[in-house]
């Protein structure tokens, strides 16, 4: 008899830069990890042990960036200057004035999403202020560095299916960042759209997918 389908969020304690994911990860899923499953962990956290978050009072806001960030909708992470600035120190202005630009003249003949396209990787992957566990609700975080690679290395340690490191949130959204081999990466963020991560006050930033394999075979 196949083996049931189940989610079970892991609590941790605060992680940071002083923390590798990795070991972090096989600290508390310890004895909770099995052949078949899937270790899902969210995007925030591996970011943050990488170090890749900046303070806002420590960006340097330009006349382009208080610019660029009026088009765009509130609730996004780049609707602030800081935001937007922290973009643009990665990707490069002009890149992001650019793809602002096109994607506003794209809505205009009906094609959407240009702007996330061709301003670069880290344009939807930024969280502003608020938008992470505390105490780096006070930062802007950054996307995970190499997430696929990664993903791998975390599924090699932890001797599970595979693992994959993703970006959830309360609004239904559930998106792939990084996914080891043999995982069908979009799949398995349909099963976490209900945002299993806990990243305030439940410090549940670790999502295991019991028995994920088995239902990956059946849905393929």
């Amino acid at each position: 008899m196949a083996e049931e389908l189940e989610l079970i969020p892991v609590p941790t304690r605060i992680l940071t830069d002083k923390d590798d994911i990795i070991e972090a990860i096989e600290h508390y899923t310890e004895g909770k990890i099995g052949p078949d499953d899937l270790v899902c962990s969210a995007e925030s956290v591996v970011a943050i042990t990488q170090g890749r978050y900046v303070r806002p009072e420590d960006l340097e806001i330009s006349c382009l960036a208080q610019l660029c960030c009026r088009f765009i909708p509130d609730y996004g992470s780049l609707a602030s200057p800081h935001g937007m600035q922290s973009l643009m120190n990665v990707e490069g202005k002009w890149r992001v004035a650019f793809a602002l630009f096109a994607g506003f003249v794209g809505k205009i003949f009906g094609q959407s999403g240009l702007f996330y396209k061709w301003g670069g990787e880290q344009t939807a992957m930024i969280d502003d202020v608020t938008g992470t566990m505390p105490p780096f609700d006070k930062c802007i975080v950054y996307g995970p560095g190499d997430p696929y690679g990664m993903a791998q290395k975390m599924k090699d340690k932890l001797g599970c299916f595979g693992a994959m490191i993703a970006d959830v949130n309360d609004l239904k959204r559930s998106r792939v960042v990084g996914v080891s081999s043999g995982v069908k990466g979009e799949l398995a963020a349909k099963l976490l759209i209900d945002n299993p991560f806990g990243n305030a006050s439940q410090k549940t930033p670790i999502c295991i997918i019991k028995n994920y394999r088995q239902y990956q075979e059946k849905n393929s």
